[in-house]
């Protein structure tokens, strides 16, 4: 039986999932077992998975298919196949450095009362050359306040989670996607405690235009995750209601703004940021960023795409927010 179980939930991947399993195959510590959930591919993914766990001296790889149902059911799906004492879950084109796990399942083992560590996260293009540097927060214990003002986890490709404690929280919400890890962590983090690498040993690929694509029901299942979680908060933290709501809107109006400009990115970007100082509690001290933001989302309105990519290059001078 293998100590630890990867899940790889995938849809329509076959220009990024050879390197992701690679990723996998190439660690420092080998104890483990690959379960992999197809979510109803269309294209050549099943194939070039198929190739390579046949390629393998040893039976890593577990593939199950199933009709399309969305990343946190395809999640649960891989848990229930799970036999590891822990669980690391890997988004179909993100990649892990080769000593991830290692150093994960070590500082699990030196802070037996945590259930979950995870580390830093940095961004890469579609060739995992790392374009833009993550947060590089590091919280121990307990962090539950933490992350009910920020998801500094960043990527359900983070953590390395005993299986215990997601058997105890019951897993993935599957009526949520785009924000299912992040009402994870919050459950856990509810309960235990968690330890943090300070590190980066996780590259998330950023998609060219998929978040902006998909703004406005992403930002409809943080929400839902912010209602929540504060629902089941105790009074003591209600206060810090306003912060995440601003903190999630910050978040969601620099995605909007990523990628190629157009007029339906700008008309997004200015509903956020109506949003963002809205909630924000600090306004004073987030002035320049707010003007910045300002700047860019109506520009993007009036202007050709060609004026606005010259613009902004003059804009990211300033751009220390």
């Amino acid at each position: 039986m293998s100590l630890v179980s990867v899940i790889i939930p995938v849809y329509n991947a076959n220009q990024t999932i050879q390197d992701t399993i690679n990723s996998v195959l190439n660690q420092t510590f080998q104890n483990f077992e690959i379960i992999i959930i197809n979510d109803g591919s269309q294209d050549s993914t099943l194939d070039i998975i198929s190739k390579i766990a046949s390629q393998l001296q040893e039976p890593k790889i577990q593939i199950f298919s199933y009709p399309n149902a969305g990343v946190s059911e395809s999640r649960n799906r891989g848990l229930a196949k799970a036999s590891g004492e822990f669980i690391a879950f890997l988004d179909h084109d993100d990649l892990w450095t080769p000593d991830k796990l290692e150093s994960q399942l070590n500082a699990l083992t030196n802070h037996p009362e945590a259930v979950l560590a995870y580390s830093w996260t940095d961004h890469c293009d579609e060739f995992g050359q790392v374009t833009v540097l993550g947060r590089h927060i590091t919280k121990q214990g307990y962090i539950y306040e933490n992350l009910l003002v920020d998801n500094f986890l960043d990527t359900a490709s983070n953590p390395l989670i005993k299986k215990s404690a997601l058997d105890e929280v019951g897993g993935f919400d599957s009526t949520i996607n785009s924000s299912g890890e992040w009402d994870l962590w919050l459950r856990l983090a509810a309960k235990y405690p968690f330890v943090g690498i300070p590190k980066t040993q996780v590259l998330h690929r950023l998609s060219k235009g998929a978040m902006s694509a998909k703004i406005v029901s992403h930002k409809q299942e943080c929400l839902e995750v912010i209602e929540r979680a504060f629902n089941q908060a105790p009074p003591s933290l209600q206060p810090l209601k306003s912060l995440s709501l601003a903190n999630i809107h910050k978040y969601l109006l620099c995605k909007s703004l990523e990628g190629e400009p157009s007029r339906e990115k700008g008309r997004i970007a200015l509903g956020l940021l109506k949003d963002y100082i809205r909630h924000q509690p600090e306004l004073r001290s987030q002035l320049k960023f707010i003007l910045i933001m300002l700047a860019k989302s109506t520009l993007m309105t009036i202007l050709p795409s060609q004026q606005i990519q010259a613009l902004m290059i003059k804009l990211k001078r300033f751009m220390k927010y």
